[in-house]
């Protein structure tokens, strides 16, 4: 399964971008603000440039797996799937990244929050919009074993 996230617009607070599946768009997504990092920058420019709970990921290719988040298990949005919430691996100079509900992006620590964005400086029906893309994608990839990466554009 290879995603791709489309940031299509980006200002002082927030991004907004598409996610496709392959060719196929899936959904809206929210983000913190894209600062212009890059995977393949040093770690230390990487630093240097994020402003923690306001800064988007760097831009580039990330392996996700399904784990149990500690933080999220419990909401009811994880629990349908067993607390397994989307992480993305080795993100440079960010931890514990995932795929998650949430309107707006003071709500993400970096994280990605898919959507529809209907309203300015917001996604919205973002949970049934988690739903579609773990039932439909996710999911069905992590049960027949195969590799899912997204890649940040």
């Amino acid at each position: 399964m290879y995603l791709t996230l489309k940031r299509i617009y980006n200002c002082k607070t927030y991004c907004i971008g598409r996610i496709y599946a392959g060719t196929l768009y899936v959904c809206d997504a929210i983000e913190d603000t894209d600062r212009g990092m890059k995977d393949s920058w040093p770690l230390e420019k990487i630093q240097s440039t994020k402003v923690y709970g306001e800064t988007a990921i760097p831009k580039g290719t990330y392996k996700v797996v399904l784990s149990v988040s500690p933080k999220f298990r419990y909401r009811p949005w994880a629990k349908k799937y067993g607390g397994l919430v989307p992480e993305l691996q080795n993100v440079k100079g960010f931890s514990g990244i995932r795929i998650h509900p949430a309107n707006f992006a003071t709500e993400l620590l970096g994280c990605i929050a898919p959507g529809i964005n209907s309203k300015k400086g917001q996604v919205t029906a973002s949970q049934a919009t988690y739903y579609k893309l773990m039932d439909k994608y996710l999911m069905p990839a992590w049960k027949k074993g195969e590799p899912i990466t997204i890649t940040i554009q």
